[in-house]
């Protein structure tokens, strides 16, 4: 009989893959309680939970398991390269500026509501965002800024590249996922009012209807039934990018460590560029930027994102190792630092939309791309027509690409608006 917590990762594997295969069956279900259930709990925030209670109740242990490491390392990369190969820098483009302006606005809105967030809230409780060394608040921040304007992959990246201490991880995705689902929800709302919104934005919605017909059509073109040729072919890609990510990443990290002070220094703000992780994540972004140039973007038809999604979410699973639920009213402050973030974040899209004359769709997905990520971003462009789901996916891409250099930017920010 196995004494608690389980410590064989094989054991704890097969749990977390329980509680993934639960939240999708169930989330999937037509009627009934779980339909209900379901349109006020997000299906992300569960697949944190479920592995979170499994922690917080002693049946498993993150301090005794690899899984965390293993996903980190090998299927975050991997995920990265398989959602970024299908990105189209020209179809982009075609979106209209209007489209990118409002996702980099959504950007600029989290670099700068971060530390914006820390200089408001410390004015009346300095402690709630302080802390030092490894336990600074600051730097748990910046993995919900990774989370914010990439995803999960960047959200890790943070967590390594500024080394927070693990064990209070959780109060960080308890501020992610509550405000960021809270905004997501007042965003759903507004769909239903888009027509309203856009007449008060003085909006012109032509652009959405060519948008619509492109879509589709491009849509239509490259999708096809997946082989098992199409499986290895991607599994080659994507783990052989992760390889040669690593490889590049040791040897360039070790060469900036070995020839500039300002790193191989550790208290300097730039030691973090040093980072093994840091290095093998932009390795791996870029080897999909490469390949969208290539005929291997085509295999986004055989369904490329959807299984870097599946790695997303083992990834996901095994960060829910890392909370306790019972830390989580230890700092109820550390909301109140997310909701003045999200708040600058919105004042921001809602100020330039209204100066650009951009549609609320635009406003609503590029904000989600930023947000919610490649979870969301396309879950909200589908509230808007089908065939829209695709631009939501291109734009969360896109925040995969700037969301490390974006949260680390963040991060060096809010550094200095702690030590104000």
């Amino acid at each position: 009989m196995h004494e608690l917590p389980l410590t064989e990762d094989t054991i704890v594997f097969g749990l977390l893959s329980l509680c993934l295969g639960f939240v999708f069956y169930t989330s999937s279900l037509k009627k009934g309680f779980w339909k209900k259930f379901y349109t006020i709990i997000p299906t992300l925030l569960m697949c944190y939970m479920l592995p979170a209670i499994l922690t917080s109740v002693g049946l498993i242990s993150e301090e005794h398991s690899n899984l965390y490491y293993i996903a980190s390392r090998y299927l975050l990369p991997a995920a990265l390269v398989l959602m970024t190969l299908s990105i189209d820098l020209k179809a982009i483009m075609n979106l209209g500026s209007k489209a990118l302006i409002m996702f980099l606005t959504g950007t600029v809105g989290i670099i700068i509501g971060g530390p914006i967030a820390i200089l408001i809230v410390s004015i009346f409780s300095p402690e709630t965002v302080g802390g030092v060394g490894f336990d600074a608040v600051w730097r748990g921040l910046t993995t919900i800024a990774g989370s914010w304007i990439g995803g999960g992959a960047n959200q890790a990246a943070m967590l390594e590249v500024f080394q927070f201490n693990p064990k209070k991880f959780g109060d960080m995705v308890l501020i992610d996922i509550v405000v960021a689902n809270l905004w997501m929800a007042i965003i759903l709302l507004g769909i239903g009012k888009s027509d309203r919104i856009d007449k008060w934005l003085k909006a012109d919605n032509s652009s959405i209807e060519t948008l619509k017909a492109k879509v589709t059509a491009h849509t239509e073109k490259i999708t096809r039934v997946t082989t098992l040729h199409d499986y290895i072919m991607m599994l080659c890609l994507a783990f052989l990018a992760v390889g040669l990510s690593h490889f590049f990443a040791d040897h360039f990290a070790t060469f900036l460590e070995n020839n500039f002070e300002v790193i191989r220094n550790k208290e300097k703000a730039l030691s973090s560029l040093g980072s093994k992780f840091l290095w093998m994540v932009v390795f791996a972004t870029t080897a999909g930027i490469m390949l969208s140039f290539t005929k291997a973007k085509n295999y986004e038809g055989a369904g490329a994102s959807k299984i870097g999604g599946l790695f997303i979410y083992i990834l996901v699973a095994t960060i829910g190792m890392k909370m306790d639920l019972g830390r989580f009213l230890e700092n109820p402050g550390l909301i109140v630092v997310g909701i003045i973030w999200i708040s600058i974040h919105a004042g921001l899209l809602i100020f330039v939309a209204k100066l650009i004359k951009a549609p609320f769709f635009f406003l609503a997905v590029g904000s989600q791309a930023n947000v919610g990520g490649a979870a969301s971003a396309p879950i909200v462009a589908a509230e808007f027509h089908p065939s829209l789901t695709s631009v939501g996916i291109l734009l969360a891409v896109l925040g995969y690409v700037v969301g490390t250099a974006g949260a680390y930017i963040c991060g060096l920010l809010m550094e200095v608006a702690a030590n104000v």
